[in-house]
């Protein structure tokens, strides 16, 4: 993962991401449901629900660098690609632990080294996903304790549920205002909504 200095003296944001580091640090949590009724329905009989979706999360925050924002040694930039990092639960302990899988737009190369529970080194570059699979939710809001230092994208996702004879997914982000606004949030479920998972229910995957 190469990690790419932002030019803040040419950066046109740069007053925006002062304003939302220095004088008003700011957060912001985003709760939609995401229609996943012909994605649940075309892949599920072919692969398993959540890296699918995890392949989809992925390819969207790969497209867009607000999502790949964050400091290094105090110099703010962005990594080229980033990888995702999941939760997974054991049900004898009841704890959770992190696994990471690497980022491939290739899905049957990412699908795989998903199963296989290849774990990448916890130094790679790595956005946070995390599911609550036994609640539904409307609203979910993250407090992190260095929440205002930290400027990648954390995604948590909820029990799906029917409406409307429609499946519907809750799915949260946790952004950082100074490098990124509602347009940009809003710009990403349309991505991952309108694009990746109607483009990967419209493939074939032979396995």
């Amino acid at each position: 993962m190469k990690f790419i200095p932002v030019d803040r003296k040419t950066w046109k944001r740069e007053s925006t991401y002062l304003r939302f580091t220095k004088q008003v640090p700011c957060t912001f949590d985003m709760t939609v449901n995401l229609d996943i009724t012909k994605f649940l329905q075309k892949k599920g009989k072919d692969v398993k629900f959540f890296p699918a979706l995890l392949y989809c999360i992925s390819c969207a925050v790969n497209l867009r660098k607000e999502f790949r924002m964050t400091k290094k040694d105090g110099t703010l930039g962005y990594y080229d690609e980033i990888n995702p990092q999941y939760t997974v639960f054991d049900e004898n302990t009841q704890t959770f632990h992190t696994r990471i899988v690497e980022y491939n737009e290739n899905f049957k190369k990412f699908y795989s080294d998903y199963l296989s529970e290849k774990n990448l080194s916890e130094t790679t570059a790595v956005f946070d996903v995390s599911c609550i699979p036994w609640a539904t939710f409307t609203s979910f809001q993250l407090n992190l304790g260095a929440g205002f230092d930290y400027f990648l994208p954390i995604f948590t996702i909820g029990k799906y549920f029917m409406q409307e004879q429609k499946t519907l997914l809750p799915f949260a982000m946790h952004v950082h205002h100074a490098v990124c606004d509602g347009f940009h949030a809003s710009e990403f479920v349309g991505l991952l909504q309108k694009y990746w998972m109607i483009s990967f229910v419209t493939k074939s995957f032979n396995y």
